[in-house]
């Protein structure tokens, strides 16, 4: 029975050294090679945005700044505790239609399409998640 639970330990610990160089290969979320979850980050999603709608140097610094803003309101968002559950969320999706419309001030009439396409085919994606017991609506808002 002692001679088992020897086997077993050092069995154990042997498995254990030798997943360590698997884990430190692991990659990190700042990097591009693996991925990764949760939400991406702002360079990330500047990235996306330039490769699909083409932004030009000039829109890509000002959607940055738009996105570093909605990232800096979220944060302190996710640290105020007086705010109720569904407030909260209230406020993420003010942020986040907020955000959505002063990207789409950003871009070119042809740009716009191709985001608010974007965005529908997001709102698919997500399932049309509902707030506060109404369906979720396109991010579109009128000109």
């Amino acid at each position: 029975m002692k001679k088992n639970a020897v086997r077993f330990l050092i069995a154990a610990f042997a498995f254990a050294v030798l997943s360590l160089p698997a884990l430190a290969q692991a990659p990190n979320s700042g990097e591009s090679g693996g991925r990764h979850h949760g939400m991406p980050t702002v360079e990330e999603r500047v990235q996306h945005l330039t490769k699909k709608l083409n932004l030009t140097d000039d829109q890509q610094t000002k959607v940055k700044s738009i996105l570093e803003n909605q990232q800096s309101e979220a944060n302190s968002l996710r640290q105020d505790t007086s705010l109720s559950q569904q407030d909260r969320r209230a406020k993420f999706m003010q942020i986040h239609q907020t955000t959505q419309q002063s990207i789409r001030d950003v871009l070119t009439d042809e740009q716009k399409a191709k985001f608010d396409q974007m965005q529908e085919q997001r709102q698919e994606k997500m399932g049309n998640h509902t707030v506060q017991g109404t369906p979720a609506t396109p991010d579109k808002q009128p000109q």
